[in-house]
């Protein structure tokens, strides 16, 4: 069954996935924007990980567990270097690496914000079309997951979502 994607509105710290998506830098050090809030309410033994299996490539992604959090697990997801300039290439390979990691888990559900769009201020319209086209390239796959979330903490970056969705 193909996978299913859903655009919800939030914060997804609150997200019930079994893994959520950190956009993080390749160093893995994690800041503000989501990554600040996923420490904020997970707790510092998440960047602690994180940087224990660090620096990573730009485009490559690491996973942890998700310590207070209700997800199991963070993916930390570098679609930016220490220069905090993401690009499309950058967004597609950190997508595409998040997803493969979830899948060789086998979870089920991951949860995506919108990478590289916040502290990198990449366009919210590119990287929507990108991360859905990544997501529908594995949809198909034997190892796939169920549901792939992205959550959007405002409701212009939603509807930029909802919109690339389509129906």
């Amino acid at each position: 069954m193909p996978t299913q994607i859903e655009i919800v509105q939030g914060d997804i710290t609150d997200q019930d996935a079994d893994a959520i998506v950190n956009a993080a830098n390749n160093e893995l050090w994690m800041g503000a924007g989501v990554a600040g809030a996923i420490v904020r309410k997970g707790g510092r033994e998440i960047e602690d990980d994180a940087i224990r299996q660090g620096p990573i490539r730009v485009g490559e992604a690491v996973i942890t567990g998700g310590g207070s959090l209700i997800a199991s697990h963070v993916i930390h997801a570098a679609a930016m270097g220490q220069d905090l300039r993401p690009d499309a290439e950058s967004i597609r390979k950190s997508t595409d690496a998040a997803l493969t990691l979830a899948e060789e888990r086998k979870l089920q559900s991951i949860a995506f914000p919108a990478l590289g769009t916040g502290v990198g201020g990449f366009s919210v319209h590119e990287c929507a079309a990108i991360m859905i086209d990544v997501v529908r390239d594995h949809a198909d796959r034997r190892d796939a997951v169920a549901t792939a979330y992205f959550v959007l903490f405002d409701e212009p970056a939603f509807q930029v979502f909802r919109a690339a969705a389509g129906p």
